[in-house]
C-alpha cells in the first residue's frame, strides 16, 4: 500500500506540475478546442486566469511530490480536478478518461490521508480558544 500511495502521489504531482508550469510559460503546444469550450478557454487564458489556476497546481504539485503537507497539496488540487472534470463532461463534451484518472488518484490519496482531513467531516468541530459554537 506504501508504494501504490507513493506512485499516486508521484504521478499526480508530475501532472500538474507540467501542467501548470505549461500555464505559467507555456512551452507545450496547446490543443486548439473549438466551439463554446474554446470561447471560454481563449477567455480565461486572455485574462490571465490559466496563470493563477498554474500557479495553484505548481504548488499543490510541489507538495505532493515533495511530501510534505501532503493533505494541503491534495485541498489546493481539489477544485482544479472537479473543475476539468466539469469542463471536460460540460463544456467541451469530450472523452472524460484522463478526468477520471485525476479523480481516481484525487480521491484513492484522500483515503489515503483520511486521518489528516478527520476534522472536515466532524459535524461538531471545536473551535480553538472558544466555547463550542
Amino acid at each position: 500500500m506504501r508504494y501504490a500511495i507513493l506512485a499516486a502521489r508521484i504521478l499526480l504531482g508530475l501532472i500538474f506540475l507540467v501542467t501548470g508550469a505549461n500555464h505559467i510559460v507555456p512551452f507545450l503546444p496547446m490543443q486548439a478546442m473549438t466551439g463554446d469550450a474554446g470561447t471560454f478557454g481563449t477567455i480565461l487564458f486572455t485574462h490571465g486566469f490559466f496563470r493563477v489556476v498554474g500557479l495553484v497546481d505548481v504548488i499543490g504539485a510541489i507538495l505532493l511530490l515533495v511530501g510534505r503537507f501532503v493533505p494541503l497539496g491534495l485541498l489546493l488540487l481539489g477544485p482544479v480536478i472537479v473543475n476539468i472534470l466539469l469542463f471536460t463532461v460540460m463544456i467541451q463534451g469530450g472523452n472524460p478518461v484522463l478526468s477520471l484518472v485525476l479523480v481516481a488518484l484525487e480521491a484513492f490519496l484522500i483515503f489515503a490521508y483520511r486521518a489528516s482531513f478527520a476534522g472536515i467531516f466532524s459535524p461538531r468541530p471545536r473551535v480553538t480558544g472558544s466555547p463550542r459554537l
